[in-house]
């Protein structure tokens, strides 16, 4: 029995090695479909090799994967391993064939009601959730199995013990492993976006300002050309060409400028109240301009320290995007600053356009934008501005019904 189960215990992790060493650095389409398919693989392992008690009774740990798909990815995701199962099942054949349909269909059927509510816990209480599902599933599997004992004898209770113990053990240590492989996937991924901000800021500096100082003696030429009453009218079309060009490199110049490093000048200790509203402020007439509703609240008294100038633009940015998504239509921008558990919380909501998963992914990379004349460098500047204080930034979005930056600033 011991070797079975430490057997069936190999093939759980099969997909979780796999994936770590092939498969890690590929795109989460491809990671999803990657995980469905070895799931799957781990499924009939377990199916193929099941642990044999002394008694003479058999079970597996198929429903362990099964369950973990079920809570991770839902419907769309477990529906592939239903199917699995329930094929090699029939294709087993012996007694328990409709017992394990039947109840397969209602695990399918119920657990992944959970899953939009479990990807939103965090590490240790998608451990318990997981767990106490495991639980339940397996209260249900042996409820329906004790119908085909005409007595719950010594026998039933040894198979209902042993199975019980070892998938609550079993889920324990695989969820584990999981959440420890997410959480250090999510650290480096942080990680190399800081030291890539950093970087960006450290360059930032230095060569924007020797871009301007050229760019500054250009424009102040050209208009002084441009009043020249020898030139063209064609000529001057060409000059105010060129300083419309101009202004947009000095744009692109000052949004440099901004990932800079703090200016010691520019450093406060505050609650960000007085730059919440100035940005407000600053921001409405903007709005009342695309006929969108601007909803401020303010409930902060926690102090930390910044740069004003830095987090003031970074504000700016983010409440100009989310008017700017609901151009065409107008709708409503909700900015709310709350403190929860030592953290200052900005929650910025809008209800524009929304945006896709990979264009969530690629939020804050330089020169990326989902506007058709947007350099990226507005939402590099705000991700690097959160970095310096030590900040997160989660973002939550779904075409078609807006988008939500949720910001936490430690103090």
């Amino acid at each position: 029995m011991i070797e079975s189960l430490l057997l069936n215990f190999l093939f759980l992790l099969f997909p979780v090695l796999i994936f770590l060493i092939f498969f890690e650095n590929r795109s989460h389409y491809y990671n999803k479909n990657i995980l469905i398919l070895l799931s799957s693989i781990s499924l009939i392992l377990c199916m193929t090799f099941p642990i044999k008690l002394e008694i003479g009774f058999i079970f597996d740990l198929r429903y362990i994967p099964f369950i973990i798909v079920a809570l991770f990815g839902g419907y769309k995701a477990v529906l592939p391993l239903y199917i699995v199962l329930n094929v090699y099942r029939f294709y087993i054949g012996g007694d328990g064939v409709f017992l394990s349909l039947f109840f397969s269909t209602i695990t399918f059927l119920l657990i992944p009601l959970l899953s939009g509510k479990f990807s939103q816990l965090d590490t240790h209480k998608k451990v318990i959730w997981a767990t106490i599902v495991s639980i339940f599933t397996m209260i249900i599997y042996l409820s329906i199995l004790s119908s085909q004992f005409h007595t719950l004898s010594r026998e039933f209770w040894t198979i209902a013990i042993h199975a019980l113990t070892t998938y609550v053990i079993v889920m324990i240590i695989i969820m584990i492993l999981i959440e420890q492989i997410i959480t250090n996937m999510k650290v480096r991924e942080a990680y190399l976006h800081s030291e890539k901000l950093n970087v960006i800021s450290e360059l930032s500096a230095s060569v924007s300002h020797e871009i301007r100082n050229p760019l500054t003696v250009t424009s102040g030429f050209l208009q002084l050309l441009n009043k020249s009453k020898t030139i063209t009218k064609e000529e001057k079309g060409y000059i105010e060409f060129s300083l419309q060009e101009l202004k947009r490199a000095e744009k692109i110049v000052s949004d440099f400028l901004a990932l800079a490093k703090p200016q010691s000048e520019n450093m406060v200790y505050s609650n960000l109240k007085e730059e919440a509203e100035y940005v407000k402020n600053i921001i409405i007439p903007y709005a009342n301009m695309h006929k969108v509703d601007v909803q401020f609240s303010f409930h902060n008294s926690l102090n930390t320290r910044y740069d004003k100038n830095q987090i003031q633009q970074c504000l700016i940015n983010l409440l100009k995007n989310g008017i700017e998504s609901m151009k065409e239509n107008g709708g409503t921008l909700s900015v709310n600053v709350t403190e929860q558990d030592n953290n200052i919380i900005l929650k910025i909501k809008d209800t524009g356009i929304g945006m896709t998963r990979e264009e969530i992914s690629r939020l804050g990379r330089p020169y990326y934008s989902t506007k058709k004349e947007g350099t990226g460098l507005g939402m590099l500047m705000v991700y690097s501005a959160i970095n310096k204080v030590r900040g997160k930034i989660k973002v939550e979005s779904e075409i078609g019904k807006g988008t939500t930056f949720l910001i936490t600033i430690p103090v």
